[in-house]
């Protein structure tokens, strides 16, 4: 089937449904933890949607893998959707997110690809609007800029300058809105140990401390969209651009879901063990926004080699589960 023809298709459900994968086999890195009985009784699902990006997808499933399975806290399963509109096996692609608690979502169609069918759209949205949580990892935020509902759920993501309001944090910490069309398309500079700076007392963020630096990270410049119900949680300046204060994490709610949406885990084509997901404090709040997603309680400790307001902390190696 051609491609345009595909995009007419698709969001209207049309195919039947079939099994995601389960992942196994991860092994131990840093980030564990003991368990409650409560917590090794009732262990958070965890689905991870990938299969297209034009970041490496492959690495970026396994370092979350790797980051959240040692833990004890979570069960982890991959569902990979077809790379192309003309690849098989999208009539059977149906992830059954009503199955798990968080859905972790960095597949990324913007640089062309295929936007899932209807019928998997309809499935997400439904899966959130009843109290489902779902993690944007990095550039899950580009992904399907034409679906009204997507970019409603994950309130600001990589758009064109006429696709939304964007938000800045001002000097002294309030929240700037930028008209739609206003400033540029989003953007970001040279990558760069930043300085986050949490503007809340956050569950996610309880006992970090108020600024952290970051290792190697993208700070998107004019994130942008409905920005509707938007929470922004913490933010970073771009030394190396325009130099003011945007958005790195932010949390929207959706019916009776939650939705986490970060900048941080880049995870490039190529990259070898990347200090972006050795970060201590990526993998921290990976795992504490994973907590507060499912709600649950966050449990999980911040650890003693927590970065701090002069130095970046990044663990020597993270041991990666086999594809």
């Amino acid at each position: 089937m051609k491609y345009a023809a595909w995009v007419l298709l698709a969001c209207v459900g049309l195919f039947a449904a079939s099994p995601e994968l389960k992942a196994q086999g991860a092994a131990a890195t840093p980030m564990t933890s003991q368990p409650t009985p409560a917590a090794a009784e009732k262990k958070i699902r965890v689905l991870i949607v990938d299969g297209l990006s034009n970041h490496d997808w492959r690495m970026t499933t396994r370092c979350i893998r790797a980051i959240l399975e040692p833990t004890g806290l979570f069960d982890v399963a991959v569902s990979t959707a077809p790379p192309r509109p003309d690849s098989p096996g999208w009539d059977e692609w149906r992830p059954k997110f009503s199955d798990y608690d968080v859905v972790i979502q960095h597949y990324n169609n913007f640089f062309g690809g295929a936007p899932w069918p209807g019928e998997v759209c309809t499935a997400f949205e439904e899966f959130v609007q009843n109290g489902g949580g779902v993690y944007v990892w990095h550039s899950g935020n580009n992904a399907f800029p034409e679906w009204p509902v997507y970019n409603r759920m994950i309130g600001m993501g990589w758009r064109k300058k006429d696709q939304g309001v964007a938000l800045r944090i001002s000097a002294d910490e309030k929240i700037e809105r930028i008209p739609s069309g206003e400033g540029p398309d989003t953007n970001h500079g040279a990558r760069i140990d930043a300085m986050i700076v949490r503007l809340d007392d956050h569950p996610i963020h309880e006992g970090m401390p108020r600024r952290w630096k970051a290792s190697n990270i993208e700070v998107y410049n004019y994130p942008r969209g409905t920005a509707e119900g938007v929470e922004v949680i913490s933010y970073a300046n771009d030394e190396n651009r325009a130099k003011m204060n945007w958005p790195i994490e932010w949390t929207v709610r959706f019916g009776k879901g939650r939705i986490y949406n970060s900048s941080l885990g880049h995870v490039w084509r190529g990259d070898v063990n990347p200090v972006t997901v050795r970060d201590v404090g990526v993998q921290t709040l990976l795992v504490r926004a994973v907590q507060w997603l499912a709600q649950r309680p966050v449990t999980f400790p911040v650890p003693s080699d927590f970065p701090t307001e002069t130095a970046t902390s990044a663990r020597a190696e993270l041991i990666l589960p086999a594809e």
